[in-house]
């Protein structure tokens, strides 16, 4: 494929605007790119205008995964950008636009690597990819394909994700959760005739808090267990009992303290409170729970990965370890044994206003994936 090919399909990929849903739309036009070169694909719905994009390619025992996400966050107020952020303009060696970066770059590189690799006649190996909506509130899409079991028989994957020349082969899990707490309103002038529902939220936070404090789990490479309380709302107006409030909290879990535990550590809390307490009535809903993806650094995808990156980047490429969650969280439930690397174009401006890619390390990272697959098939 000429460069200008390859550059242009990563424009036309940012110029589709899918924020936070409209994958459909990107996913069509993939599917499209795909068609123009004899390959078939097809588009799992998550709902009318949202749509995930699986493509094979290729033949043999083992199956290469690629995986990027298609939607992306607000781009904000756009006249703060310097060039319209689904224009995609295409300027002193960058691409701008939101999702250049995060990361269409590297779900587009997945895809041209894919189409070049198929055109190749002495390539042998059997590549799969996995574009998923979104990931970027609930990882939404890789929920739906592990859950039908499309990951199952992967051997290993790569997801594209922005990682500015490291290697990703862990991160921590998430899980969200939401405390209710029900109460019996009534005038603020008589509360005994109620019952605060805010009075047993603090209740139940000062609880776990006491229960969190005991927690000492770490993971050498992750680092600490960590929860965050996020959100605390209750109550209607200032002159009456409040009969509801909930507490959302945030967790990132390691493999040492994982998703089931926290989940258990919160129900026990909530059930030792409901039972000593007649006026407690709390409910726990757990609103996300994605689990800790941890491969190997010594894995055959992770030495090839680092080696192939070395060769093409010109330097030295670190494996890592980092808190934030992907899609990952997802497929690792799915296929627990399969090696996973986080590995894609991209720098620091995921998320921001005037979000580019380097034109250069785009295309680089086509030959990376390509190479990979290339050296994963001969071992």
């Amino acid at each position: 494929m000429e460069q200008q090919q390859r550059i242009e399909i990563l424009q036309k990929l940012i110029q589709i605007d899918t924020t936070n849903g409209n994958e459909a739309a990107a996913a069509h036009y993939l599917a499209s790119v795909f068609s123009d070169f004899g390959i078939a694909s097809e588009q799992l719905h998550y709902s009318d205008e949202r749509a995930n994009l699986i493509v094979e390619v290729g033949s043999g025992a083992k199956t290469l995964g690629f995986s990027g996400h298609l939607d992306v966050v607000s781009a904000g107020n756009h006249e703060d950008w310097t060039y319209p952020p689904f224009s995609a303009t295409h300027t002193e060696g960058k691409i701008y636009g939101r999702g250049a970066t995060d990361m269409k770059a590297g779900l587009a590189a997945a895809v041209i690597a894919m189409i070049e690799l198929n055109q190749d006649p002495t390539f042998t190996g059997k590549l799969k990819l996995l574009a998923t909506v979104g990931e970027e509130i609930g990882l939404l899409g890789a929920r739906q394909l592990t859950e039908q079991g499309y990951v199952q028989d992967l051997d290993a994957m790569i997801i594209g994700e922005p990682t500015q020349n490291t290697i990703v082969f862990a991160h921590k899990g998430v899980f969200s959760y939401r405390v209710e707490s029900r109460g019996v309103s009534a005038h603020s002038s008589v509360p005994e005739l109620g019952k605060n529902a805010i009075d047993k939220l603090i209740a139940f936070y000062i609880n776990l808090q006491a229960e969190l404090g005991k927690i000492t789990a770490e993971n050498s490479v992750l680092g600490a267990f960590v929860h965050n309380t996020s959100i605390i709302e209750g109550g209607t107006q200032i002159n009456s009992v409040p009969d509801y409030a909930h507490l959302i909290g945030n967790v990132r879990t390691i493999p040492e303290f994982d998703n089931e535990q926290i989940e258990q550590l919160l129900r026990d809390v909530i059930v030792k409170m409901n039972d000593h307490d007649p006026d407690s009535d709390l409910r726990l809903v757990v609103t996300q729970s994605s689990y800790p993806m941890f491969s190997q650094p010594d894995a055959e995808l992770v030495k090839i990965a680092q080696s192939v990156g070395k060769a093409i980047i010109g330097q030295e490429i670190p494996c890592i370890g980092i808190s934030g969650g992907t899609d990952a969280c997802e497929f690792t439930r799915g296929n627990p044994q399969m090696p996973i690397i986080i590995f894609g174009p991209g720098n620091e401006t995921p998320h921001m206003v005037d979000e580019y890619v380097e034109v250069a390390n785009y295309l680089q990272m086509i030959d990376v994936y390509k190479a990979i697959a290339k050296q994963f098939f001969a071992v």
